[in-house]
């Protein structure tokens, strides 16, 4: 049996978004609780919203808007790596504490611990640790936090990198319930036209156990 693991924060009125961007909201054009026939809503909300995956075309005038992604990078083994740096700072390769196993890396840093309250010293990326990644086959990296530049950062250092090495990012996710080690990673972006960014559903899988244990 497979167990599902679920590294997506709720999306609601009240999760953080970078501030200066679009807050999501609902509205219901259509409800059983007014008298409708049906639920029918509408939303309004930042791309870069709870667990979600840039563009090239985020980081880069020359890069690929998110319909023209390449969905392998979004499905596959994964690696949970738990990182033990202060906050606000970046990671680099000595702070990588285990052999890369996968190509695909997700790095739990506990340092954005609450999703619907916004928290500018985050730990992010060094551009040495996207290079080191990439020397490894790493095709996607993740990160527990906003973004995998620090928050006063203009120059996107790390983006930059991942553009340069043709990698994906996945940021906003949670890990604090989830153990080091393997897994299969599912989180594909919708297929917005000429978007610069999707949400997604970011879920691990991992084999071996039965329903209940």
């Amino acid at each position: 049996m497979a167990e599902i693991i679920d590294i997506s924060p709720e999306i609601h009125s009240k999760i953080a978004v970078w501030p200066g961007d679009t807050s999501f909201s609902q509205r219901f054009l259509c409800s059983f609780k007014g008298g409708g026939n049906l639920d029918l809503s509408t939303i309004e909300t930042t791309v870069h919203l709870g667990a979600h995956t840039d563009a090239p075309s985020h980081y880069s005038p020359q890069g690929d808007s998110i319909e023209k992604r390449d969905l392998s990078y979004y499905y596959g083994s994964a690696q949970v790596i738990s990182v033990q740096i202060k906050r606000g700072e970046r990671i680099y390769p000595k702070d990588i504490s285990h052999p890369i196993q996968s190509p695909r890396i997700l790095l739990a840093t506990n340092s954005f611990p609450d999703p619907d309250r916004f928290n500018e010293d985050f730990c992010s990326l060094s551009p040495e640790l996207v290079e080191w990644l990439a020397e490894k086959n790493v095709c996607l990296v993740g990160i527990d936090t906003p973004s995998i530049d620090p928050f006063s950062s203009k120059k996107l250092e790390s983006h930059n990198a991942v553009f340069k090495k043709n990698m994906a990012v996945l940021e906003g996710i949670v890990l604090s319930h989830v153990t080091e080690g393997l897994y299969t990673l599912i989180a594909f972006p919708l297929k917005i036209r000429g978007s610069d960014a999707s949400p997604v559903r970011a879920v691990l899988i991992r084999y071996g156990h039965t329903c209940g244990t």
